[in-house]
């Protein structure tokens, strides 16, 4: 895992390792390698012996952001890791503490644009989706929002609700108990409609931000080499998994949403995404 524990991302992937280790008699141990942008996990998963003894967690940033910010990576995203699956889409939430004086992105903006060094918004790194909405954000409202980073999600919810930072834009899962609670406030969700679990969230199109087109997924890969048998057993295994009521019911819990493929499919996804990324990130990065 390329993040911190206690995140939504960290929470669903242990809840798979558990069912994986009982469904292939194999023990699973989940090691956090946290920093730089998932640049630590992703370097320590290139690099291992494939053997298909290790499963690497990646995310947008691995494969398709950290390559249009960083001029060297320790790995190569294109060609470094064998692809199993996609997991999942994570719907993301632009947040602040309870005590911020802002209610909605309308609010948000106007204090943004007066006071922009007052505000200091969360992400996860350079290469996270969190510090690429900001650029974007940045960009759009011309503002100056600084970005502090921390190494995952429940970092982050620990200093929103101490009210160490002003905002921040993370998975859902990462907060529910403190969004429904009242700890912090939720002012837009992705996707293209409103969570169940918070009715009276706008979407960010909704909200006016409709121009962020940004996708935060999660899935599996292997070092690249990795025999296509192992590959093809682990797909299999998560699939089954997905289609099971109880996992998928765990799932929607999370809020996330399930986007499975075969290895193939998501290597084209991979590269995909990895193209279409740059036209996002390299305008923002002319602000930095």
């Amino acid at each position: 895992m390329p993040i911190a524990a206690g995140g939504v991302a960290d929470v669903i992937m242990r809840a798979i390792g558990q069912e994986l280790s009982q469904r292939m008699g194999q023990p699973l141990v989940v090691d956090n390698r946290t920093g730089a942008s998932g640049i630590i996990g992703a370097e320590a998963c290139a690099k291992a012996t494939p053997d298909g003894y290790t499963i690497c967690a990646i995310y947008t940033a691995t494969t398709s952001v950290n390559p249009h910010v960083f001029d060297k990576l320790p790995y190569d995203p294109a060609r470094g890791f064998a692809p199993i699956t996609n997991l999942y889409y994570v719907t993301g939430v632009l947040v602040v503490p309870a005590a911020l004086p802002v209610n909605s992105v309308a609010e948000f903006k106007a204090l943004a644009t007066m006071k922009p060094r007052s505000i200091n918004f969360a992400t996860i790194g350079p290469g996270s989706f969190p510090e690429v909405f900001l650029a974007w954000l940045n960009r759009e409202w011309q503002t100056a929002i600084p970005a502090v980073p921390y190494k995952g999600g429940a970092p982050i919810t620990v200093a929103l609700v101490s009210g160490e930072i002003q905002a921040s834009a993370v998975g859902v899962g990462n907060m529910i108990g403190q969004l429904q609670s009242g700890q912090v406030k939720a002012l837009a969700v992705s996707g293209k409609k409103r969570l169940q679990i918070l009715p009276k969230v706008p979407t960010m199109a909704e909200a006016g931000l409709g121009g962020f087109a940004g996708n935060l997924w999660w899935g599996l890969a292997a070092p690249a080499g990795t025999p296509k048998e192992i590959v093809g057993r682990l797909n299999m295994e998560i699939t089954r998994l997905f289609a099971e009521p109880r996992f998928a019911e765990f799932l929607e819990s999370q809020a996330v949403e399930p986007a499975l493929s075969t290895p193939e499919a998501y290597a084209a996804f991979l590269n995909a995404d990895r193209e279409w990324m740059a036209t996002l990130v390299k305008p923002a990065q002319k602000l930095r």
